[in-house]
């Protein structure tokens, strides 16, 4: 099922300011915390978590479990963030989320490897992805990553992205923050 996450945030958000008492249903605030982590927007997954009524984070494991989800996101502990969603048995709505989230995070580790490695060993790329060796071996097959003769490494290559027609200099921040980031992990 394909799902416009932009247009259900932008529905879940209308529903959030015209809630009764200015309280809205616990599943709109769990969508809403779990389309903001699939869109990386960890500033409002931080302001929304924030404004959420403690007798709702504290009655709805759910909720605290998108957010356990979103702290490890916010630290960049990208094999824990894996662990994490697979920690917790996730129902609908919020299970079709969770899983865009996941995959979603995944391509983001993968192009980072792309843009950060000349070589890197299978084995450092299962334990980032929390994938079995034979799926991390098929994605380097896909994306066209020369795998050493040896068996253990992998080279990989950078990402084909278009070229922006201007980059600003807070969009080069960020991603030299970005890559520094995901080195240091």
């Amino acid at each position: 099922m394909i799902v416009n996450f932009d247009k259900l945030c932008e529905e879940l958000e209308k529903q959030e300011l015209e809630a009764p008492n200015g309280v809205a249903t616990t599943t709109t605030y769990a969508q809403l915390l779990a389309i903001y982590l699939y869109q990386n927007d960890l500033c409002n997954a931080k302001f929304l978590w924030k404004r959420i009524p403690q007798n709702i984070t504290s009655s709805n494991p759910e909720i605290a479990a998108i957010w356990a989800v979103g702290r490890k996101l916010w630290k960049k502990d990208l094999p824990r963030v894996f662990q994490t969603l697979a920690a917790y048995h996730w129902e609908e709505p919020v299970a079709t989320i969770m899983r865009a989230l996941e995959e979603n995070v995944r391509e983001r580790v993968f192009n980072l490897i792309g843009k950060s490695y000349s070589s890197i060993s299978i084995e450092t790329v299962v334990s980032t992805t929390w994938l079995s060796k034979e799926a991390v071996l098929q994605i380097c097959r896909d994306r066209k990553w020369e795998l050493n003769e040896d068996g253990v490494t992998v080279n990989p290559t950078p990402p084909v992205q278009p070229a922006p027609l201007h980059t600003s200099s807070e969009d080069q921040l960020f991603k030299l923050t970005d890559f520094v980031s995901f080195l240091e992990n």
